[in-house]
């Protein structure tokens, strides 16, 4: 529940997009009216009866034009979950209410950290995911903290140009070792959504040909011209224009493909984006 509202101290009510938490326990901000938010600018984020309240201000204007904001003791889980909404996509025209808590996250989610949801992963439930062991694939999971890399628009003329925002990941020694093994043995690797394709390609070492277990840091951009790795097979949600998600799977099944499917989508009319229908690419 990572955007909370807070009121500045000329009195202006003020959306915060709470990204990552630094050492020093400050936290790195997307925020609205970004021009207006200053270094020293303060806030007041609090329940509407005060009985819950916590006070932050501007630290840092970042080149990224996100913000960093510092409070006098670190934040704890109870300020998201007092305070917080659930960060539904902006083309979703609507607040969010207690159902998107279930809905917009996935039945195998683990870790805390992401402010947006492996969209993919929402079509799965307990059920499919068994029926899927029992056609003899193995599950492995892996973790990537969905950040604005992921969903911010591509602006530059050209991709090249792109610079993405860096996201944290995690692949436990099992896991790795369950992807090395089923790629040495043939099997394909599918992916489940753009976030498992950027953890697995940015986790390969290419001196070892294999998956490296750990934790990282990755501002991948996959775009054409990519040499693929590791994933074989995707499932996928459609994405929106413009997004570095439709530049990756264009990436991974070729345009003319990718246009034909999004046609038939249209023709169709199938659900687009966070909430919508999914495609398979192998």
């Amino acid at each position: 529940k990572a955007r909370v509202y807070g009121i500045s101290d000329t009195g202006s009510r003020v959306e915060f997009l709470f990204l990552e938490e630094n050492i020093d326990h400050s936290w790195n901000v997307m925020v609205t009216k970004t021009k207006k938010q200053h270094i020293g600018k303060q806030y007041t984020f609090s329940t509407p009866d005060d009985s819950y309240q916590k006070k932050g201000w501007i630290i840092a204007e970042n080149e990224d034009s996100t913000r960093t904001i510092a409070f006098a003791q670190p934040l704890d889980e109870s300020f998201f979950q007092t305070l917080g909404h659930v960060p539904l996509p902006p083309y979703i025209k609507r607040e969010d209410d207690f159902a998107d808590e279930n809905r917009y996250q996935t039945v195998y989610a683990e870790t805390e950290g992401s402010v947006a949801a492996p969209t993919a992963g929402l079509h799965f439930t307990n059920e499919i995911l068994e029926s899927i062991r029992d056609k003899g694939c193995t599950i492995v999971p892996v973790t990537l903290h969905v950040g604005p890399g992921t969903f911010l628009p591509v602006r530059a003329e050209r991709l090249e140009d792109h610079h993405m925002h860096y996201e944290r990941y995690e692949i436990s020694r099992e896991s790795a070792d369950l992807i090395n093994q089923a790629r040495k043995a043939g099997r394909p690797i599918v992916a489940t959504g753009t976030t498992s394709v950027r953890t697995l390609e940015s986790a390969y070492d290419p001196t070892q040909d294999r998956v490296l277990s750990g934790e990282g840091r990755t501002n991948l951009f996959i775009r054409p011209g990519y040499q693929w790795k590791v994933v074989n097979q995707l499932l996928t949600n459609f994405h929106t224009p413009e997004s570095t998600l439709l530049v990756l799977v264009s990436t991974f099944a070729g345009k003319n493909a990718i246009d034909a499917a999004y046609r038939h989508a249209i023709e169709k009319s199938y659900r687009f984006f966070s909430y919508g229908d999914a495609m398979f690419i192998r």
